[in-house]
Protein backbone atom coordinates (compact mmCIF):
# COMPACT_ATOMS: atom_id res chain seq x y z
CA UNK A 1 0.00 0.00 0.00
CA UNK A 2 1.41 2.95 -1.06
CA UNK A 3 2.12 6.35 1.04
CA UNK A 4 -0.15 8.43 -0.70
CA UNK A 5 -2.92 5.58 -0.78
CA UNK A 6 -2.99 5.20 3.35
CA UNK A 7 -3.05 9.07 3.21
CA UNK A 8 -6.17 9.59 1.66
CA UNK A 9 -7.60 6.75 4.09
CA UNK A 10 -6.94 8.49 6.77
CA UNK A 11 -8.21 11.75 5.53
CA UNK A 12 -11.56 9.92 5.21
CA UNK A 13 -11.54 8.34 8.48
CA UNK A 14 -13.96 9.90 11.26
CA UNK A 15 -12.44 11.72 13.77
CA UNK A 16 -12.95 9.96 17.41
CA UNK A 17 -14.68 11.42 19.61
CA UNK A 18 -15.35 9.81 23.56
CA UNK A 19 -18.41 9.21 24.75
CA UNK A 20 -20.08 11.98 27.55
CA UNK A 21 -21.14 10.69 30.45
CA UNK A 22 -25.17 10.08 30.89
CA UNK A 23 -25.86 11.83 33.95
CA UNK A 24 -27.83 8.94 35.29
CA UNK A 25 -24.88 7.23 35.57
CA UNK A 26 -22.65 10.37 37.49
CA UNK A 27 -23.20 8.41 40.29
CA UNK A 28 -21.89 4.91 39.70
CA UNK A 29 -18.55 6.52 39.14
CA UNK A 30 -16.23 8.38 36.35
CA UNK A 31 -16.03 6.43 33.09
CA UNK A 32 -12.73 4.94 31.94
CA UNK A 33 -11.72 7.90 29.55
CA UNK A 34 -8.24 9.18 28.70
CA UNK A 35 -8.76 12.91 29.41
CA UNK A 36 -10.34 12.34 33.05
CA UNK A 37 -7.43 10.06 34.48
CA UNK A 38 -6.24 12.99 36.66
CA UNK A 39 -10.05 13.17 38.21
CA UNK A 40 -10.33 9.51 38.42
CA UNK A 41 -6.61 9.70 40.15
CA UNK A 42 -7.88 12.09 42.61
CA UNK A 43 -11.06 9.68 43.28
CA UNK A 44 -9.25 7.22 44.14
CA UNK A 45 -6.64 8.79 46.45
CA UNK A 46 -9.63 10.93 48.11
CA UNK A 47 -11.49 7.11 48.95
CA UNK A 48 -8.19 5.39 49.99
CA UNK A 49 -7.45 8.70 52.22
CA UNK A 50 -10.70 8.11 53.93
CA UNK A 51 -10.48 4.37 54.02
CA UNK A 52 -6.69 4.94 56.13
CA UNK A 53 -8.13 7.71 58.30
CA UNK A 54 -11.14 4.78 59.59
CA UNK A 55 -9.19 2.45 59.98
CA UNK A 56 -6.53 4.71 62.27
CA UNK A 57 -10.09 5.64 63.91
CA UNK A 58 -10.95 1.90 64.36
CA UNK A 59 -6.94 1.22 65.76
CA UNK A 60 -7.43 3.85 68.44
CA UNK A 61 -10.72 3.00 69.71
CA UNK A 62 -10.77 1.65 73.62
CA UNK A 63 -11.46 -1.50 73.41
CA UNK A 64 -12.91 -1.13 77.26
CA UNK A 65 -15.52 1.63 75.79
CA UNK A 66 -19.15 1.63 76.48
CA UNK A 67 -22.00 3.65 75.23
CA UNK A 68 -25.63 2.82 76.49
CA UNK A 69 -26.32 3.29 72.70
CA UNK A 70 -24.62 0.15 72.29
CA UNK A 71 -27.40 -1.96 73.46
CA UNK A 72 -30.09 -0.17 72.11
CA UNK A 73 -29.74 0.12 69.14
CA UNK A 74 -29.71 -2.80 66.84
CA UNK A 75 -29.10 -3.47 62.66
CA UNK A 76 -32.18 -3.97 60.40
CA UNK A 77 -31.21 -4.12 56.94
CA UNK A 78 -28.22 -2.78 57.31
CA UNK A 79 -29.42 0.13 59.41
CA UNK A 80 -28.82 1.04 62.86
CA UNK A 81 -32.28 1.17 64.61
CA UNK A 82 -33.08 2.46 68.13
CA UNK A 83 -35.02 0.07 70.15
CA UNK A 84 -37.69 1.43 71.76
CA UNK A 85 -38.19 0.75 75.63
CA UNK A 86 -41.40 -1.17 76.44
CA UNK A 87 -43.06 0.88 79.20
CA UNK A 88 -44.38 -1.64 81.99
CA UNK A 89 -47.60 -0.44 82.49
CA UNK A 90 -50.65 -2.62 83.16
CA UNK A 91 -53.85 -2.10 81.63
CA UNK A 92 -55.57 -0.96 85.00
CA UNK A 93 -52.40 1.28 85.89
CA UNK A 94 -53.07 2.91 82.56
CA UNK A 95 -56.62 3.54 82.91
CA UNK A 96 -55.96 5.55 86.14
CA UNK A 97 -53.94 7.52 84.55
CA UNK A 98 -56.61 8.39 82.14
CA UNK A 99 -59.02 8.91 84.98
CA UNK A 100 -56.61 11.65 86.64
CA UNK A 101 -55.74 13.41 83.14
CA UNK A 102 -59.59 13.83 82.87
CA UNK A 103 -60.51 15.02 86.01
CA UNK A 104 -57.56 17.36 86.07
CA UNK A 105 -58.50 18.54 82.34
CA UNK A 106 -62.55 18.75 83.29
CA UNK A 107 -61.59 20.75 86.66
CA UNK A 108 -59.24 22.94 84.46
CA UNK A 109 -62.59 23.36 82.09
CA UNK A 110 -64.71 23.78 85.39
CA UNK A 111 -62.99 26.78 86.38
CA UNK A 112 -62.89 27.92 83.26
CA UNK A 113 -66.84 27.91 83.01
CA UNK A 114 -66.85 30.16 85.84
CA UNK A 115 -64.68 32.75 85.46
CA UNK A 116 -66.51 33.05 81.76
CA UNK A 117 -69.86 33.41 83.85
CA UNK A 118 -68.52 35.61 85.99
CA UNK A 119 -67.11 37.88 83.06
CA UNK A 120 -70.40 37.72 81.57
CA UNK A 121 -72.01 39.26 84.54
CA UNK A 122 -69.71 41.83 84.47
CA UNK A 123 -70.38 42.93 80.72
CA UNK A 124 -74.12 42.45 81.12
CA UNK A 125 -74.01 40.45 77.58
CA UNK A 126 -72.89 43.90 76.21
CA UNK A 127 -70.66 44.34 72.53
CA UNK A 128 -68.28 46.58 72.29
CA UNK A 129 -70.03 48.90 70.53
CA UNK A 130 -72.65 49.28 73.14
CA UNK A 131 -75.63 47.92 70.30
CA UNK A 132 -77.96 44.32 70.92
CA UNK A 133 -76.56 41.95 68.96
CA UNK A 134 -80.02 40.38 68.60
CA UNK A 135 -82.64 42.20 67.12
CA UNK A 136 -85.81 44.05 69.27
CA UNK A 137 -89.36 43.45 67.19
CA UNK A 138 -92.57 45.43 67.63
CA UNK A 139 -96.08 43.94 66.99
CA UNK A 140 -98.58 46.26 65.51
CA UNK A 141 -102.02 45.45 64.22
CA UNK A 142 -102.07 47.50 60.82
CA UNK A 143 -99.97 48.80 57.96
CA UNK A 144 -101.24 52.20 59.18
CA UNK A 145 -99.40 51.52 62.48
CA UNK A 146 -96.08 50.71 60.75
CA UNK A 147 -95.47 53.81 58.71
CA UNK A 148 -96.32 56.22 61.98
CA UNK A 149 -94.65 53.85 64.37
CA UNK A 150 -92.15 56.14 66.45
CA UNK A 151 -89.39 53.88 68.80
CA UNK A 152 -89.02 56.87 70.92
CA UNK A 153 -92.77 57.66 71.90
CA UNK A 154 -93.18 53.76 72.47
CA UNK A 155 -90.41 52.66 74.54
CA UNK A 156 -91.22 56.44 76.22
CA UNK A 157 -87.88 58.07 75.85
CA UNK A 158 -85.80 61.03 74.22
CA UNK A 159 -84.70 60.28 70.08
CA UNK A 160 -80.95 60.24 71.13
CA UNK A 161 -81.14 57.05 73.64
CA UNK A 162 -83.22 55.02 71.30
CA UNK A 163 -79.77 52.92 70.08
CA UNK A 164 -78.78 52.46 73.71
CA UNK A 165 -79.61 48.98 74.61
CA UNK A 166 -78.34 49.66 78.80
CA UNK A 167 -78.91 52.74 80.37
CA UNK A 168 -81.95 53.70 78.75
CA UNK A 169 -83.88 55.89 81.35
CA UNK A 170 -87.38 57.04 80.16
CA UNK A 171 -88.73 60.55 80.08
CA UNK A 172 -90.04 60.86 83.49
CA UNK A 173 -86.64 59.95 84.73
CA UNK A 174 -84.69 62.54 83.08
CA UNK A 175 -87.12 65.15 84.44
CA UNK A 176 -86.75 63.55 87.98
CA UNK A 177 -83.15 62.92 88.02
CA UNK A 178 -80.10 64.08 86.51
CA UNK A 179 -78.14 61.78 83.93
CA UNK A 180 -75.43 60.11 85.75
CA UNK A 181 -72.21 59.25 84.04
CA UNK A 182 -70.06 60.79 82.25
CA UNK A 183 -70.78 62.62 78.82
CA UNK A 184 -66.90 63.26 78.06
CA UNK A 185 -66.26 61.77 74.53
CA UNK A 186 -62.53 60.94 75.01
CA UNK A 187 -63.58 59.36 78.52
CA UNK A 188 -66.58 57.38 76.44
CA UNK A 189 -63.98 55.92 74.15
CA UNK A 190 -61.85 55.02 76.25
CA UNK A 191 -64.44 52.65 78.32
CA UNK A 192 -65.71 51.72 74.81
CA UNK A 193 -61.88 50.20 74.47
CA UNK A 194 -62.08 48.82 77.79
CA UNK A 195 -65.29 46.95 76.88
CA UNK A 196 -63.70 45.81 74.01
CA UNK A 197 -60.86 44.53 75.36
CA UNK A 198 -62.73 43.08 78.25
CA UNK A 199 -64.99 40.69 75.19
CA UNK A 200 -61.59 39.90 73.22
CA UNK A 201 -61.09 38.39 76.67
CA UNK A 202 -64.08 37.00 77.26
CA UNK A 203 -63.60 35.44 73.49
CA UNK A 204 -60.30 33.95 74.15
CA UNK A 205 -61.87 32.07 77.77
CA UNK A 206 -64.85 30.99 75.43
CA UNK A 207 -62.61 29.33 73.21
CA UNK A 208 -60.37 28.05 75.74
CA UNK A 209 -63.09 26.14 78.07
CA UNK A 210 -64.26 24.41 74.54
CA UNK A 211 -60.84 23.37 73.78
CA UNK A 212 -60.77 21.27 77.41
CA UNK A 213 -63.71 19.78 76.41
CA UNK A 214 -62.79 18.72 73.25
CA UNK A 215 -59.52 17.50 75.21
CA UNK A 216 -61.46 15.84 77.54
CA UNK A 217 -63.60 13.91 75.36
CA UNK A 218 -60.43 12.41 73.45
CA UNK A 219 -59.19 11.19 77.05
CA UNK A 220 -62.29 9.54 77.72
CA UNK A 221 -62.23 7.90 74.03
CA UNK A 222 -58.85 6.57 74.44
CA UNK A 223 -59.66 5.27 78.11
CA UNK A 224 -62.27 3.23 76.31
CA UNK A 225 -60.54 2.09 73.83
CA UNK A 226 -58.16 -0.10 76.70
CA UNK A 227 -61.18 -2.35 76.76
CA UNK A 228 -60.86 -5.64 74.83
CA UNK A 229 -64.37 -4.86 73.34
CA UNK A 230 -64.54 -5.47 69.75
CA UNK A 231 -65.09 -2.57 68.16
CA UNK A 232 -65.14 -1.06 64.46
CA UNK A 233 -63.87 3.24 63.63
CA UNK A 234 -66.78 5.26 62.54
CA UNK A 235 -65.41 8.58 62.32
CA UNK A 236 -61.98 9.89 62.30
CA UNK A 237 -60.82 11.81 65.16
CA UNK A 238 -60.90 15.88 64.41
CA UNK A 239 -59.30 18.92 65.92
CA UNK A 240 -62.98 19.70 67.38
CA UNK A 241 -64.15 15.93 67.99
CA UNK A 242 -62.90 12.54 69.11
CA UNK A 243 -63.05 9.69 66.93
CA UNK A 244 -66.44 7.79 66.98
CA UNK A 245 -66.42 4.07 67.55
CA UNK A 246 -69.19 1.39 67.64
CA UNK A 247 -68.63 -1.18 70.38
CA UNK A 248 -70.22 -4.87 70.28
CA UNK A 249 -72.95 -5.16 72.52
CA UNK A 250 -72.59 -7.68 75.12
CA UNK A 251 -74.96 -8.08 78.05
CA UNK A 252 -73.81 -7.91 81.10
CA UNK A 253 -75.22 -10.10 84.27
Amino acid sequence: MSAAFRKAAKAQQRPHRERAQPAARAKLGLLEKKKDYRLRAHDYHKKQNALRALQKKALDKNPDEFYFKMIRAEVKDGVHVIKQPKDEITPEQMKLMRTQDMRYVEMKRVAEAKKIERLKGELHLLDAAGSARGRHLFFVDTEREVQEFDIAAHLDTVPELVDRVYNRPTIATLQREAVKGTTDPVHLKKLARQRKNQYELLRQRIEREKAMFVISQKIQTRKDLLDKTHKVKVKKETKTGPAIYKFKFQRKR
